[in-house]
């Protein structure tokens, strides 16, 4: 009865310590609970966030291709900042009284 008694009492202990512990290293930022992207921690080069906002950014390449009316069913749309008509796969920037063809990537 005393062993299992003892054991018991053992392992609240450890729990106990255990759980102070972790509420210690918390408390005193040992340990993170969020994730947290730092430049150069721990000595990291570069950001590794930012590959993803440069792979993801789309550009928009003006083509030598002009037209004096939209067609019909244009949404207005922005990218990058920049308002777009997109009509179908085809996408318009206004430039002076025209709208000039764009490719978007």
């Amino acid at each position: 009865m005393f062993n299992s008694t003892a054991t018991a009492s053992l392992v609240v202990s450890a729990a106990l310590i255990a759980g102070l512990a972790v509420d210690l290293a918390l408390d005193t930022a040992l340990v993170v609970p969020e994730a947290q992207g730092v430049i150069g921690r721990p000595l990291t080069p570069l950001s590794y966030a930012g590959v993803a906002r440069r792979t993801t950014r789309r550009m928009i390449y003006a083509t030598s291709v002009y037209v004096a009316t939209l067609p019909r069913g244009c949404a207005t749309i922005v990218i990058e900042g920049t308002s777009l008509y997109q009509c179908g796969a085809t996408y318009y920037q206004p430039s002076g009284g025209r709208y000039v063809v764009v490719r978007v990537e």
